[in-house]
């Protein structure tokens, strides 16, 4: 789960990081009073919350001189586009005077099995563009999880990008912080750019991205409001509710597939897109393949208008397949299932029994053996005629 700015800001407050002051808006109407309100200097930033890189090509950035300006310009930004994200927030800050852009982050580090520390001299906007160029200026130090960040941690980073050592003690305090936050908030990736240093040599983040695991979200309830307020597909939330996992893959593919495990899931999606069809939305139904949940996942994924194929591929030592039978005829009975196909395919309890009952529904359900027979049928039925 990627944070918007304003979180990742408050987050990084409530571990001592050096911040700017701001103001969340949200509504056109009383944004002057709401800016006046929070005791700003003016000129401020205004900055579009949107969870997506780019923003300020895209004019999600914006500058005013006066509260009346500011609201002017809130009344414009809210409701924007940029890249398909709609704008509903805005963070106002106090417009800093900077000499120098670092970069700063954290991240979970599979191939080292270690958080990574990821730190440039030369941040901003076009980081990217520095790893490419310049990549003797980026400094990547695995962090012992026993031993922490350590004094050689960070004379090493300033050592090999040639940063200023003079702020080498501020730079160890924000990544200790920093650290301890990475950890205690489940996260894959935490990220200060541009970790800002002003004329008086002070360093403050400017910006910030967070990106949480998903997996920690029953352990965080205030990770998990944040999550409710930001802008995600209407299917995913009503999956989430009933504790289904809905993932949307490419808004141009055709074919919806939902298992019960995440391996098994993955192992269908390759074979279909190895055989050139194209995947539209995948759901793991998790634990306990009932009738009902059947019905439930089968109907999130016919309400999607570009699926014309389900795939059901179920496997359990225990689960009852006359269940997922059931709830496969009953979802296929609706009025969103006009004109699609499903293909079925299932192992358990009463295997024989869940044949008969699709048999006997009349309904465009095709029962198959194993996956890989099973994409062949979902291929000749979209290749039919």
């Amino acid at each position: 789960m990627k944070l918007l700015e304003y979180q990742a800001s408050e987050l990084f407050a409530k571990y001592g990081l050096p911040v700017q002051r701001g103001v969340v808006i949200n509504a056109r109407e009383g944004a002057a009073e709401k800016i006046r309100a929070a005791a700003l200097r003016f000129p401020v930033v205004l900055k579009a919350q949107v969870q997506i890189g780019g923003r300020g090509k895209a004019g999600g950035v914006q500058f005013a001189e006066s509260p009346e300006e500011a609201a002017s310009l809130c009344d414009k930004m809210l409701g924007m586009d940029i890249r398909g994200l709609k704008v509903n927030e805005l963070l106002v800050v106090e417009k800093r005077t900077i000499t120098t852009e670092w970069y700063l982050s954290i991240m979970l580090d599979r191939y080292s099995k270690a958080p990574l520390l990821i730190f440039s001299p030369l941040g901003g906007m076009d980081i990217e563009e520095t790893a490419k160029t310049s990549p003797d200026k980026i400094a990547k130090v695995p962090i012992d999880p026993v031993r922490g960040v350590q004094d050689y941690t960070i004379a090493y980073a300033l050592d090999k990008t040639g940063a200023d050592k003079r702020y080498a003690a501020q730079l160890k305090d924000i990544i200790e912080k920093l650290y301890r936050m990475f950890f205690d908030y489940y996260t894959m990736l935490v990220e200060i750019n541009p970790l800002a240093i002003d004329p008086e040599g002070n360093l403050t983040a400017l910006d910030g991205k967070v990106e949480v695991d998903d997996n920690a979200l029953s352990y965080l309830p205030d990770i998990t409001a944040y999550r409710d307020k930001l802008q995600e597909d209407p299917q995913v939330i009503e999956a989430r509710k009933v504790n289904f996992l809905f993932i949307p893959v490419e808004e141009e593919g055709d074919i919806a597939v939902m298992s019960n495990g995440s391996g098994m899931l993955m192992s269908c999606i390759d074979l279909i897109t190895q055989r050139g069809m194209r995947i539209h939305a995948a759901l793991d139904l998790g634990g306990g393949a009932t009738a009902d949940r059947i019905t439930e996942a089968v109907r999130i994924m016919l309400c999607r208008p570009q699926v014309s194929t389900v795939f059901i591929c179920i496997f359990g030592g225990i689960t009852r397949c006359d269940e997922v039978a059931k709830g496969a005829v009953a979802a296929m009975q609706s009025d969103a299932a006009r004109g699609k196909q499903l293909i079925l395919r299932m192992e358990g309890t009463n295997k024989d029994e869940a044949a008969k009952i699709v048999a006997a529904s009349g309904l465009p359900i095709t029962v198959a053996e194993g996956i890989p027979n099973s994409v062949e049928a979902i291929y000749r039925l979209k290749n039919a005629g």
